[in-house]
């Protein structure tokens, strides 16, 4: 493969895609610059953050191997992460069961200046939040972090679980649920009502 010289500025997926095929390194480097960030998180939010940055290697690493049979069906996001969400799952089941590191990078919005103690308490929260997203079974762990956490679209998500768009709505309804109901039991902590 040859790395051609330069990249047409605002070069869209597609036109990435097509010269990255044709040999282009340099346009392989902008889609995992454009995606990395969201390949990472998509990952973290499934195997935590310990294996995430192995995970969203092997699974951009199979992108790039994988792009002779990317058919340009769905958009490019949406294929990467369905590799993302596939390798995810695949990781998280072939491991054996180990204790939970909480901290897994999930942030909370945090006034400009604030006290060293409702600093702690937020911080305590955002892991307590973390620990809960991570014991939702799987399959409604993606698809809660797809669309509350990442904001995608139904038919996106459908796309990269490769799951029905009512099946998606259904695991989501019963992901929430699931995390509502978690976090009742800690009612002192989430001020819920019951």
């Amino acid at each position: 493969m040859t790395a051609l010289a330069v990249l047409p500025p605002g070069a869209d997926d597609t036109q990435l895609v097509r010269r990255a095929r044709e040999g282009d390194l340099s346009a392989f480097e902008a889609l995992v610059s454009r995606y990395r960030d969201q390949v990472v998180r998509v990952a973290t939010r499934i195997v935590g953050r310990d294996e995430a940055e192995d995970v969203a290697q092997d699974a951009l690493l199979r992108a790039f191997h994988s792009l002779p049979s990317f058919r340009g069906e769905a958009p490019f996001r949406s294929w990467l992460l369905r590799i993302v969400h596939n390798m995810s799952i695949d990781a998280r089941n072939r491991r054996t069961p180990i204790p939970i590191d909480v901290d897994d990078g999930v942030s909370a919005d945090v006034p400009d200046s604030p006290r060293p103690a409702s600093m702690l308490e937020q911080h305590e929260r955002s892991d307590r939040m973390a620990l809960k997203i991570r014991e939702l079974k799987p399959e409604h762990r993606a698809v809660l972090v797809l669309r509350d956490l990442e904001g995608m679209a139904y038919d996106d998500i459908a796309r990269i679980t490769e799951t029905p768009i009512g099946s998606v709505k259904g695991r989501l309804h019963r992901a929430r649920k699931e995390l509502i109901e978690a976090l009742r039991n800690n009612t002192y902590d989430w001020e819920l009502p019951r």
